[in-house]
Order: structure tokens, then sequence, then C-alpha cells
């Protein structure tokens, strides 16, 4: 049985906090990183940084940016972001200071409120590209299209 080989490389970088478990910091596979989600941990204490949703916002994006610069990219190749908040009420000073990190890039995004331990506000985890392994890139934009629908003639126009 013959199956597709996968070439991955697992990135561990002293810029962001050890893994504490059975996972990488992140997985370069096929052009593309794959970063574990960060928390607001200091590498070098080890310790959970601030109380407040935008110092641990600003720590959880510098362990992220970290990591992908270990990786072989950057944050600005970022094209997917999962952000988990412990209160949702968090959600318009966490924005705020994810836009001081991707103002210019505006990757796609979920946020999701989520049961984080301890005194964790946020957990942020991405999908970039490592340029150096494409080749490549399109952007596809988005446009907004009309569709007609007639409720009383069941059929589309």
């Amino acid at each position: 049985m013959s199956g597709i080989s996968i070439k991955q490389r697992h990135i561990q970088t002293a810029g962001a906090p050890a893994a504490i478990g059975p996972y990488s910091q992140a997985i370069v596979a096929n052009g593309m990183v794959f970063c574990t989600g960060q928390v607001a941990i200091d590498p070098e204490t080890n310790k959970l940084v601030g109380e407040d949703i935008v110092t641990q916002t600003r720590r959880v994006l510098d362990n992220l940016k970290a990591v992908l610069e270990a990786a072989g990219s950057s944050i600005h190749n970022v094209v997917m972001t999962t952000v988990y908040l412990a209160n949702f009420a968090d959600f318009p000073q966490m924005n705020d200071t994810y836009h001081e990190y991707f103002a210019d890039i505006k990757p796609a995004r979920s946020t999701i409120e989520a049961g984080l331990p301890g005194k964790m506000l946020v957990q942020i985890d991405c999908i970039a590209i490592v340029s150096s392994q494409i080749s490549q890139i399109s952007v596809v934009e988005a446009r907004e299209s009309e569709s007609m629908y007639d409720l009383d003639l069941d059929r589309d126009f």
C-alpha cells in the first residue's frame, strides 16, 4: 500500500514557551507552517505575563512571531488565525491589539470564547506561508453577488 509522503519539520525555538506535552511549537509541511496555540507565557521566566487582555495579547503575538521566524516565515505571511478568548467581553481590546500586528495583512480569522486554564485570557494559533518554499501566491478577492429568488414561483432567475 502506497501512501503520500509529506516532508515535515518540527519547530522549536527558545523565543517562545517550550512545548509541555507531545506536540511541537509548529510544524512546517508543504510550504506552510502550522503554529500551535500560544498563550501569554514569557519564554525566559516561564511565567504568565499580565493580568489584562492587552498585555497578554501582545505576549501571545510576540510568541507566535518568534515561532514563525524560527520556521522561516513571518507574521506578514500569516493566512489564518484562531483566537480563543476566556471572556468574549475582551474582544474589542484584543482586536485593537491584534490590529497592531496585522494591520496590513488581515488574515482570515475565527474567534471563539473558550475555557482557558488559570488566569490565561487569550490563546492564538495560526497558519502561515513559508515564502521560500512557495513559487507563486494568488490572492482571491471575495466579491458580493446578487441572487434573485422568486418565492411564489419557486425558481431561480
